[in-house]
């Protein structure tokens, strides 16, 4: 029908405004060094995963970090599935490149630091996580709450030294890279729209964050297979709902 001609070209038209828009920011650093210190960063809203109380997160003077701040989670409670979440409210992006320096300080039940990315709500999300008592780092989807290993790498993650952990999100394929080394690349496609990113811990672990750097990918970064699949599924839900509402009006 000629109406849904012309809707696919709108919805088509849409699909790359909106990828324009993405492609159009350029890398964001979060500026820690002129927060004040004692107070919860600006920028960032608090919530959790799991149960337990939602942590106290704050800047705090570290000599170690490049602007000698960094933002910290501070809360030592130790209910074990337990994962406090400091989210990045500027921003909510599909395709992201970001990585972060972190320091495990402290923990007895965990010494985690993690990055989520397309955080709709506290429940849903993915994340790339370094853990210090563990010395892995690993993939996870959380779905309504409920984490679920996608890929994980073993290797030394040291307590109380500065580490970079990075993940890169282009459509349906995700790349952990920790210490400036690629560790590997996932496929999983259960979020595919535009979220949060945020910071994660676990449990007990006091963890400092330093050097945020995200980064909305560019048409050009991203893999032209990634791009096609995504204007097609945004295609396709579009057009579902849209003949939802226009068939029960349509002339028989």
């Amino acid at each position: 029908m000629k109406w849904r001609s012309a809707l696919i070209v709108l919805i088509i038209g849409g699909v790359l405004v909106s990828a324009v828009a993405e492609a159009q920011q350029g890398p964001i650093q979060v500026d820690i060094a002129n927060m004040p210190v004692g107070v919860a960063p600006p920028g960032f809203e608090f919530t959790l995963t799991g149960g337990g109380p939602v942590s106290a997160w704050k800047v705090v003077s570290d000599p170690t970090a490049a602007g000698q701040k960094a933002i910290a989670q501070t809360s030592q409670d130790r209910t074990d599935y337990r994962f406090p979440l400091a989210v990045y409210v500027p921003l909510s992006a599909q395709n992201v490149d970001v990585t972060v320096h972190f320091k495990p300080v402290a923990g007895e039940v965990d010494q985690a630091g993690g990055i989520a990315v397309r955080l709709t709500d506290r429940d849903n999300y993915y994340v790339a996580r370094a853990n210090a008592l563990e010395d892995n780092v690993r993939f996870y989807r959380v779905v309504n709450g409920r984490r679920q290993q996608i890929q994980g790498a073993n290797l030394k993650v040291t307590s109380n030294q500065w580490h970079t952990l990075g993940l890169r999100a282009e459509g349906n394929r995700f790349t952990v890279s920790f210490d400036g080394k690629q560790l590997y690349t996932a496929e999983d496609s259960t979020f595919s729209g535009s979220g949060r990113v945020a910071l994660w811990t676990k449990a007990d672990s006091v963890t400092h964050f330093d050097a945020i750097s995200i980064t909305p990918l560019r048409l050009a970064d991203l893999d032209a297979t990634s791009i096609t699949r995504s204007a097609e599924r945004k295609e396709f839900r579009l057009l579902n709902a849209i003949e939802s509402v226009v068939a029960p009006h349509a002339s028989p």
